[in-house]
């Protein structure tokens, strides 16, 4: 049975293992070779895990970089004391370049306008001998962000005239890393090679190359280049690979510790007689004299609508099936089989519970999502607890 964190009012809280994810830095270490740079990427909260704690652990173990998609969670990073080089992944605003110079953030170039901006809020800073380094990211088939290859010419015209910043690095982002039974991460790959042929043969050094996300960290070594960017791994999550027997090799090679346990007390128990409707809608109907037990925790928690039927949690280290729609607040749970579940229990929705464990990463296939978007999902009013 799980040993409870004593939580002050509500009974739902999160657990999130520090030396999990330092753990899994080690591993991605080891994997891809001592001297490739690691960008953590901690956009959105850290995977909606705590920004600001992990990158501090991260920090500590010589992380060198951090990603983050824009000036505010950088700036959030830089007031909690970390100084290691952040990088704004997904570009910049008109008007943030100011914003990104006080806070030491280096920019993403996503359009050749972007260089011009720069430029101006580099000049305006008066900086003796000093250039703002920028990364150029490179549009090479995810028809998302970046300069197209077709633009690569009028970037570099448009770089020299810009005398007071400087390309720091280039790279590119894969659409689908995971699967090997298509040919999109090969082409990316071959066409991001060919722009920095192109880049090169303009006389500009393409600095740090750095294409491989999770996915391509653990399956594909021609893509690691000068650094790495791991996402959902450096928190303990595989990815879904296709074929899917690819995934048990990589986990052989690579084995991950899960950071995330997220548990909730029972706050009613009632027994309900056989062909009874529970919860909106009334999408559960009892098959038999049931026991239903509710946590005080829903979908603003962090357990998705889309479980509503769908799937089990822990009690006592069984499984225990979800049942009705999950609400706002509250989920119920089907403890008829475990006949001496008690109000007060801890139910584990993700997590290990004595010999048995659910993964973020095990339910996201299950409800045709990703593990990124469970663990983003994570509510605001969770307390989190960092062991």
């Amino acid at each position: 049975m799980t040993k409870a964190i004593h939580v002050e009012g509500r009974p739902v809280w999160a657990e999130i293992s520090l030396q999990a994810i330092l753990h899994n830095l080690r591993v991605i270490r080891r994997h891809v070779g001592g001297k490739r740079m690691i960008l953590a990427v901690v956009k959105s909260n850290a995977y909606g895990l705590g920004s600001v704690p992990v990158s501090k652990a991260l920090q500590k173990a010589g992380t060198e970089w951090f990603g983050v998609t824009c000036a505010n969670e950088g700036i959030e990073l830089r007031d909690a004391g970390i100084r290691k080089r952040i990088l704004v992944l997904t570009g910049f605003w008109p008007g943030e370049e100011k914003r990104l110079l006080e806070n030491n953030l280096t920019p993403t170039v996503t359009r050749v306008d972007d260089l011009r901006h720069l430029e101006r809020a580099a000049k305006s800073a008066r900086r003796k001998s000093w250039r703002l380094p920028f990364h150029l990211k490179i549009n090479t088939g995810m028809n998302r962000l970046g300069i197209l290859p077709s633009e690569l010419d009028a970037f570099a015209a448009a770089l020299a005239d810009c005398p007071h910043i400087q390309l720091e690095g280039t790279f590119t982002h894969f659409a689908s890393a995971e699967d090997f039974k298509a040919q999109q991460t090969d082409d990316q790959e071959e066409n991001f090679r060919k722009c920095l042929d192109r880049l090169r043969a303009h006389g500009i050094s393409t600095g740090i190359v750095h294409m491989a996300n999770s996915g391509a960290i653990c399956a594909r070594p021609s893509t690691w280049g000068d650094m790495v960017r791991p996402g959902a791994i450096l928190y303990g999550y595989h990815q879904s690979f296709d074929p899917p027997e690819k995934k048990q090799e990589i986990m052989g090679m690579m084995p991950l510790k899960p950071c995330l346990s997220l548990r909730a007390r029972i706050i009613s128990l009632r027994e309900v007689p056989t062909g009874q409707a529970v919860g909106y809608g009334a999408r559960f109907v009892t098959a038999r004299p049931s026991r239903i037990a509710v946590i005080n925790a829903g979908y603003a928690d962090g357990i998705v609508r889309q479980r509503t039927n769908r799937g089990c949690a822990l009690l006592r280290g069984r499984r225990v099936p979800l049942v009705g729609t999950i609400s706002m607040d509250l989920t119920m749970l089907d403890v008829t089989d475990v006949a001496e579940a008690a109000l007060g229990d801890v139910i584990t929705i993700y997590g290990k519970d004595g010999n048995s464990a659910i993964e973020v990463s095990d339910v996201a296939p299950e409800i045709n999502t990703v593990t990124s978007d469970l663990l983003c999902s994570l509510g605001r009013r969770v307390p989190k607890y960092y062991l």
